[in-house]
């Protein structure tokens, strides 16, 4: 039975900067929302109440998000600011959250092995604080649903095109169903030719506590930093590993056009203002295709 979640959100943000220099990625809007009470309430919607955050330097925002505040919460106690109030009192009773901090950017291995103490011999799932699944089933409770099949290590995965395997950790092994492969290799960041596959890590695993170990002896890369998909490699010498294809569509807020697409995709969602959205981007691409045609 999977418990406990670890949600990393200690990376610094640096390819959304100015907007990151003093707030969080991680904080960063889908429209009223921040991506990671997004990413807490996928966790939630799998099952699971106990959530460590990794942090870092300048995060202290993200604690605020989900700590209560007797300010704000005094200032919309009056009946018109019903629903306001409700919904930060509700952010605040989400879940059993707590926090450590990696005081040195040393990657995602070395984030994940923050955990080791909270995890308590047990396995847990991983969900990255900047990475957002919009899905009928959450990501993570596809994930938890293929543990209690294999009893393994489990790692989510998408099909990306060829040419842009070189951003992400790609595994590859043999099918065993339209989703599930018995993963036989991983390897971070190839490139498109020599790429075993185009199955990228979507951001989500669920890890054994023998992950701790395989930290440990993981060597850092050449920038400083322990890759988590190092240590899996070494994991794959003593356990299975099993990858499953996420079913739903997956937005990397890391990346600027993938934010303006969860945006736009959110939005559209939204009904109290759908239609109007929908009519004013109908309106802009009619703009654009008049202004090529002229």
């Amino acid at each position: 039975m999977i418990r406990k979640a670890i949600i990393p959100a200690a990376g610094l943000g640096t390819r959304f900067l100015p907007a990151t220099k003093a707030q969080p990625k991680e904080m960063l809007p889908i429209i009223d929302t921040p991506v990671i009470q997004h990413v807490v309430q996928e966790a939630i919607d799998s099952g699971i109440e106990d959530i460590l955050i990794i942090s870092g330097r300048g995060k202290r925002a993200i604690e605020d998000h989900f700590d209560r505040n007797s300010d704000l919460e005094l200032q919309l106690s009056g009946a018109e600011n019903e629903a306001a109030l409700n919904e930060i009192r509700r952010i605040s009773d989400l879940a059993n959250i707590h926090f450590v901090r990696q005081k040195e950017i040393r990657g995602l291995g070395d984030a994940i092995y923050h955990a080791r103490m909270h995890a308590a011999g047990e396995p847990f799932v991983v969900l990255l604080g900047d990475t957002i699944v919009d899905s009928a089933i959450p990501a993570t409770q596809q994930l938890i649903d293929v543990f209690d099949q294999y009893r393994c290590s489990v790692i989510g995965v998408e099909q990306v095109p060829v040419e842009t395997v070189s951003r992400y950790g790609i595994v590859a092994g043999v099918r065993m169903s339209d989703r599930i492969h018995e993963v036989d290799q991983l390897v971070e960041k190839p490139h498109p030719e020599s790429s075993p596959s185009d199955l990228a890590i979507a951001g989500r695993y669920i890890l054994t506590p023998d992950i701790f170990k395989a930290i440990e002896k993981t060597a850092p890369d050449n920038t400083g930093e322990i890759q988590l998909t190092d240590a899996l490699r070494l994991v794959l010498k003593r356990e299975r590993i099993i990858s499953c294809t996420i079913e739903g569509t997956r937005y990397d807020i890391g990346n600027k056009l993938d934010y303006l697409k969860t945006m736009v995709d959110y939005g559209l969602k939204r009904k109290e203002f759908a239609a109007a959205f929908r009519a004013y981007l109908a309106s802009k691409v009619g703009n654009q295709q008049e202004d090529k045609d002229a």
